[in-house]
């Protein structure tokens, strides 16, 4: 992989990530994919090798993630509703990472409980 980027964010599919990409070159963000030709031609490896990786040049790093975080879908609710911080109100959530603290939860990962973190202040609710 190039050192000069750094991956900005994971796509199941390409099709997901040319949607930002075009984003983000409209700005003038050096981007490039990784992986990308591998999962359009068989897009059941997606989950195996960690999904289409979208990177950004170094030098952009920090204007991509502030347009990316712009324009990212945020976590709703089950009604629709946006979900508030109850540390600083946004609205910017993001499904937490999986803690998987135990051998249970390693191998029955759809029985945690969800978690979700404010993508301002970090708070995990």
């Amino acid at each position: 992989m190039n050192h000069n980027y750094t991956i900005l964010t994971v796509f199941e599919y390409s099709t997901e990530a040319q949607v930002i990409k075009a984003k983000l070159e409209s700005e003038n963000v050096r981007v490039m994919f990784a992986d990308e030709k591998t999962i359009d031609s068989d897009p059941l490896l997606s989950q195996a090798i960690g999904g289409v990786k979208l990177l950004v040049h170094n030098e952009d790093l920090e204007k991509a993630v502030e347009i990316y975080n712009n324009i990212r879908a945020y976590e709703k609710d089950k009604w629709g509703n946006e979900i508030h911080c109850m540390a600083c109100d946004s609205t910017r959530i993001l499904f937490a990472p999986l803690q998987r603290k135990n051998l249970f939860y390693m191998l029955f990962p759809f029985f945690e409980k969800t978690r979700h973190i404010c993508n301002e202040c970090k708070t995990v609710f």
